[in-house]
C-alpha cells in the first residue's frame, strides 16, 4: 500500500497502487510529485511511459517501479563526493557530528538541465588591471549565448558575506577561502562562475583550485603592468596608497604574486591594450574548446 501526496499532503491510502499502472488514480497523479510508504519514509514519485517509478529519499535508496523490480542505487547518488562513507558523523574544522546529506539529483543532473557544465573562472590581477569590466563583457558573452553565469566581484561580496573582514594578511586569506568555497557551490549547481578579485597571494588561489575537480578551476591573469593600473586609478586608490592614507595596499607596501601555470593570461600590449571584449572573447574561446558550453 502507498499513500500519494500532492503539494507534500499525504491523500488517503490507496491499496494495490503498485499494481494498478492504468488505474483512474495513478493518471490523476502529477507528472512529479511526493509520496509517503508504510515506513514513514518521504519519497518522490515520477510518471513515466504509464509506470509509477518512486525514489526514496528519507529513509531508504531504492528505487520502485510498479512491476515491483527494485534496482540498488547506492552509490549513484553521492554528488560528487564519491568514496567518501557518509553514514557515520564526522568533524570538520570546528563543527562536530555532521553528515553529508546526499540527494538523488547531483551535478550531472543539473549540466543536463543548464546544457553547460558548471566551473570556476577566477580573474586575478592588480586594482586597475580590468578584471571587473572583463568578468561583466564576459558575463554579456555568455549571458547571450543562453549560458547561465554569475560574478562574485571582490568589492561585491565584501559588501554583505565578507563585510566583516578588513585587509590583513589574514583576513585577505579568509575573504578567498569563503569566496572559493562559493564558487565551489555555483560550479557544482552547474553554473559558471566567475570570480574576479585581486588574490594577491599565490597560496590561496592554489587552495581554491584544490576543492574543485581537475580543469574546473580556470586561473584567468590579468598581465598589465603596475605603472598602467595606477595610472588608471579609476577608484583613486593608488593615490591614497601613495599618500600613506591606505596600508598594505597590493602593488605597493604589499606583494602580488603572479600565477605560475594558470590557464589563461590576458596581456597589455602597449597603447591601451586589448579591448575587454576581446579579453572575453579569448576565455569564451578556451570555454567552447574545453567543452564547458555544453553538458
Amino acid at each position: 500500500m502507498i499513500a500519494a501526496a500532492i503539494g507534500g499532503k499525504p491523500t488517503t491510502p490507496t491499496p494495490g497502487l503498485v499494481a494498478s499502472t492504468g488505474s483512474e488514480f495513478l493518471s490523476s497523479l502529477p507528472k512529479l510529485g511526493i509520496v509517503s510508504v508504510p515506513n514513514g519514509a518521504s519519497v518522490i514519485y515520477l510518471k513515466s511511459r504509464g509506470n509509477l517509478r518512486i525514489q526514496a529519499v528519507e529513509g531508504s535508496r531504492k528505487t520502485v517501479n510498479v512491476n515491483e523490480k527494485v534496482d540498488d542505487f547506492d552509490g549513484k547518488f553521492d554528488n560528487g563526493h564519491a568514496g567518501q562513507n557518509r553514514s557515520q558523523l564526522s568533524t570538520v574544522g570546528k563543527s562536530t557530528n555532521i553528515k553529508w546529506q546526499d540527494c538523488s539529483v547531483g551535478k550531472i543532473d543539473r549540466q543536463r538541465l543548464l546544457k553547460q557544465k558548471g566551473c570556476v573562472i577566477w580573474i586575478t590581477g592588480l586594482s586597475g588591471s580590468g578584471k571587473s569590466t572583463v568578468s561583466c563583457a564576459l558575463s554579456q558573452f555568455l549571458h547571450h549565448r543562453g549560458k547561465m553565469c554569475y560574478i562574485l566581484d571582490g568589492d561585491n561580496v565584501r559588501h554583505g558575506l565578507n563585510r566583516d573582514l578588513g585587509f590583513k594578511a589574514e583576513d585577505r586569506a579568509e575573504n578567498i577561502r569563503r569566496i572559493g568555497e562559493v564558487a565551489k557551490l555555483f560550479a557544482d549547481a552547474g553554473v559558471i562562475c566567475i570570480a574576479s578579485l585581486i588574490s594577491p597571494y599565490r597560496r590561496d588561489r592554489d587552495a581554491c583550485r584544490a576543492l574543485l575537480p581537475d580543469g574546473d578551476f580556470i586561473e584567468v591573469f590579468m598581465d598589465v603592468p603596475l605603472q598602467v593600473c595606477e595610472a588608471r586609478d579609476s577608484k583613486g586608490l593608488y593615490k591614497l596608497a601613495r599618500a600613506g592614507k591606505i596600508k598594505g595596499f597590493t602593488g605597493i607596501d604589499d606583494p602580488y604574486e603572479q600565477p605560475l601555470n594558470c590557464e589563461i593570461v590576458l596581456e597589455h600590449k602597449g597603447g591601451d591594450g586589448a579591448s575587454p571584449c576581446v579579453m572575453a572573447e579569448k576565455v569564451v574561446s578556451y570555454l567552447e574548446e574545453k567543452g564547458y558550453l555544453e553538458a
